[in-house]
C-alpha cells in the first residue's frame, strides 16, 4: 500500500476525527456505574489529543490510590478497586491503552503535569465560552 494520500488505496481513516470528535470512555474500577462506564466525553480533535487524555486521566487516578508507605502491589490493588480506566472510543489499536503502561506509573510516582488531564478536556472549552456570555 503507498503512503500517497492520493492513491485510492491508501486508508483515510485514521487520520480525521468521527463527526462529533474522538470520544474518550471513563471506566469505573470499583464497579459503581452501569457497565462500569461514568461518563464519555468527547469532542478530540485528533486521535494524540484523546490519547494523550486518555493517559493522563490514567495517570492521575492511580496517584490518587497511592497512599504512604504503601507498595507497588498495594497502589496497584487500590487501582484495580477503587481507580478509573480510560479508552478511546473506536481508537482500535491506535488508542491509548493502560495496560501498556500501568506498571511504569504504579513504580514511579508522577508530577502534576503527567496528571493535568484538565488541560486537554475539551469540555473547559465550554466552560470558557459559557462565562463570555
Amino acid at each position: 500500500m503507498s503512503d500517497d494520500p492520493s492513491d485510492p488505496t491508501v486508508d483515510l481513516g485514521d487520520l480525521f476525527a468521527p463527526l462529533g470528535g474522538w470520544r474518550v470512555r471513563i471506566l469505573d474500577l470499583s464497579g459503581g456505574a452501569e457497565g462500569n462506564i461514568s461518563e464519555e466525553i468527547g469532542g478530540f480533535a485528533t486521535l494524540m489529543q484523546a490519547n494523550a487524555f486518555a493517559r493522563r486521566y490514567v495517570r492521575d487516578s492511580v496517584e490518587l490510590c497511592r497512599g504512604p508507605g504503601l507498595s507497588r502491589k498495594d497502589v496497584l490493588e487500590a487501582w484495580f478497586a477503587f481507580g478509573e480506566d480510560a479508552v478511546v472510543v473506536d481508537a482500535g489499536d491506535s488508542g491509548w491503552k493502560s495496560a501498556n503502561e500501568l506498571g511504569d506509573f504504579v513504580d514511579v510516582p508522577s508530577g502534576n503535569e503527567e496528571r493535568d488531564w484538565r488541560a486537554l478536556d475539551p469540555r473547559r472549552d465550554d466552560d470558557a465560552d459559557s462565562d463570555d456570555e
